[in-house]
């Protein structure tokens, strides 16, 4: 019996021929019957189990990628800012050393500057001997020396070096000023050379006024 069913089962024919033979066109690539068989080829065989795909879950080797690129960047952000800490110090340091020489070189002319000024109160400063000393003074004006210490000023302990000082007659509110400058104070940028020699007096705060803001004006020349 099972031979008869077999022999009565029809037999299919398909015409798998790319070119129509009556026509001469191609015929399209897959027809409805070979798009179902491949889709029946390309079923998983097994029960029902999935192969894994990206969709279910991460590639580990992008894992290792992400995190070897968040190194990099970690290290490359941390180089770089020492190089900006680096050139800081390095701008500092090269500042501070301009500063530095500019000290040294107005601190050995600091008692020429107060040979100029004692000649210019005798009345001796004239002629070639001016003529150099003002050459002098406004090579060291250009490097940023700059003096202080003039009467009438308030008296600061960080810039005055007081030799005497004269008590106030009275009673009252009092501020002490300088009365007299024996030598001139000189700085460069926030750096003193030397502290001015001088000489203070408690005076009212009332008449101390005038003197304190005539010594917030521009430095006298030290020539």
């Amino acid at each position: 019996m099972a031979d008869e069913q077999k022999q009565e089962e029809p037999v299919t024919f398909r015409d798998r021929r790319k070119v129509d033979p009556e026509t001469g066109e191609a015929r399209p690539a897959t027809d409805g019957a070979d798009t179902a068989g491949a889709a029946d080829t390309a079923a998983p065989a097994g029960d029902g189990e999935q192969v894994a795909g990206p969709a279910d879950g991460e590639d580990p080797e992008v894992e290792k990628l992400r995190a070897e690129v968040a190194e990099r960047t970690a290290d490359l952000q941390r180089v770089s800012a020492e190089y900006a800490n680096y050139r800081r110090r390095a701008d500092r340091d090269r500042e501070q050393t301009k500063v530095d020489a500019k000290v040294s070189f107005a601190n050995d002319l600091l008692v020429v500057l107060d040979d100029f000024e004692r000649a210019a109160q005798h009345g001796d400063l004239t002629g070639p001997f001016k003529a150099a000393a003002d050459k002098v003074t406004t090579v060291l004006t250009k490097l940023g020396l700059e003096p202080f210490g003039t009467e009438g000023e308030s008296f600061d302990p960080q810039l005055h070096e007081a030799v005497q000082h004269e008590p106030a007659e009275g009673s009252g509110p009092t501020v002490t000023v300088l009365s007299t400058v024996l030598r001139r104070g000189y700085r460069i940028s926030d750096r003193v050379l030397r502290p001015a020699m001088v000489t203070v007096q408690d005076r009212p705060e009332a008449s101390a006024g005038g003197g304190a803001d005539a010594g917030d004006g521009e430095p006298q020349n030290p020539a």
